[in-house]
């Protein structure tokens, strides 16, 4: 699982049908501290996240595939599986 903060959402004129009436959010890794580390990525939201919020992203096939309830064939690189209320250290 990757710790990420919402920073964008994803606008499209056209998509591919699975991906149709799926928001797509463009999310940065962070650190627990909220340090922004590595590049942003694309992920699919499943718990209506929103812009700023610290979210639990899950970036395997098979996994967000069972998140979403979609088929084998469903590509899916990341997924937004829990939004963040609090870290503890």
């Amino acid at each position: 699982m990757i710790l990420a903060k919402i920073i964008g959402n994803v606008v499209s004129t056209a998509k591919v049908a699975d991906y149709e009436s799926r928001k797509i959010l463009i999310v940065q890794p962070v650190d627990p501290s909220g340090v922004a580390k590595g590049q942003s990525f694309l992920a699919i939201d499943t718990v209506q996240a929103g812009m700023g919020d610290t979210v639990l992203i899950l970036e395997e096939g098979g996994s967000a595939r069972m998140i979403l309830n979609e088929p084998e064939t469903f590509t899916i690189k990341a997924v937004i599986a829990g939004i963040v209320d609090h870290i503890s250290m």
